[in-house]
């Protein structure tokens, strides 16, 4: 095989693995456009160092090359080089690429040969409820925008809902009376999610003010509105809901740069402050491993140290 065919074989078969979790593991635009970039570097890499190989020369030796090229690769707006979490996820892809490579019965390099780097452990940040309702009370009222962000912010609150969940959510998928609805979240799970009172009720409100037929629940309101305009063209994106809570955490002055994922966070806090047990939060959040949940336990488990050191022997 020359080395032209080599390298061809190699894109050839990433290409086949991007089909496998677009059509048989159902992931999201986002996981596929992640892995083609991580692969993608790992070819690049090859390319640049003049590394001909066929799939079966993917050896160990050549990884750790790769990942030494990765740790001095320039940063985020060439600020330092890329940070250990970021490398970790190259390594993952490759991993995960291997695995895929061996269940279609290519002789390939064991996937267990790649260890993943050692990262500091994961900081959950989180609102105060305090904080909370600041954030939830800031949007002004007299306006459609007010009323519809303050809708999002209270959706977001009550739902932990990521917010590629929330922007997918169409009006005829809500069920106010019984205030839940469907979702599919990462790797096509789907589950049932739950709206508290006051969320359902400023749901309602804002649908009353809407004068459209548009089929996303949250859309923009700017300028005259064509009702000619596809449905598509009117939904918010994830990235208009992240700059929309930023403009009101400037505007209230809050200490925690709250996004979308930091309300998310919250949700699952007050839950496990408030006594639900891991597995309940676990399902509410979408997370296919309780490992991914269990970094709340850490913020609740300084919670209980701090009721431990203010209330114990307080009574002798």
């Amino acid at each position: 095989m020359t080395a032209q065919s080599s390298s061809s074989e190699i894109a050839k078969k990433v290409n086949d693995f991007l089909e496998y979790l677009e059509v048989e593991k159902g992931s999201s635009p986002l996981t596929i456009r992640n892995y083609r970039h991580y692969l993608g570097r790992f070819m690049d890499f090859l390319s640049k160092e003049g590394i001909r190989m066929n799939l079966v020369d993917i050896n160990p030796e050549i990884v750790r090359q790769f990942r030494v090229y990765l740790s001095r690769l320039p940063g985020y707006k060439h600020q330092g080089t890329i940070c250990r979490k970021t490398q970790g996820y190259h390594a993952i892809a490759i991993r995960s690429f291997l695995r895929w490579l061996i269940k279609n019965d290519f002789k390939v390099m064991s996937p267990d040969k790649i260890d993943l780097p050692k990262v500091a452990e994961r900081q959950v940040k989180f609102l105060s409820s305090e904080d909370v309702g600041r954030l939830l009370n800031s949007p002004s009222l007299s306006t459609i925008n007010g009323k519809r962000d303050k809708a999002i912010l209270e959706v977001l609150y009550s739902t932990g809902l990521r917010v590629s969940e929330l922007v997918r959510l169409n009006r005829d998928e809500i069920d106010l009376d019984r205030r839940e609805f469907g979702v599919v979240g990462k790797g096509g799970r789907a589950r049932v999610v739950f709206l508290s009172k006051r969320a359902a009720e400023w749901i309602d409100a804002y649908s009353k003010v809407r004068a459209d037929h548009f089929k996303p629940l949250f859309i923009r309101h700017k300028g005259k509105i064509d009702p000619a305009v596809a449905d598509e063209k009117m939904r918010l994106t994830s990235r208009s809901i992240q700059r929309m809570i930023k403009k009101y955490v400037r505007k209230i002055k809050l200490t925690v740069d709250a996004t979308p994922h930091v309300l998310r966070h919250s949700f699952a806090t007050d839950l496990l402050m408030a006594g639900a047990d891991i597995r309940s939060v676990q399902e509410m959040l979408g997370h296919k491993n309780i490992q991914t949940t269990q970094i709340y336990t850490h913020v609740t488990q300084r919670h209980l140290r701090e009721i431990h050191e203010t209330f114990h022997g307080k009574g002798n």
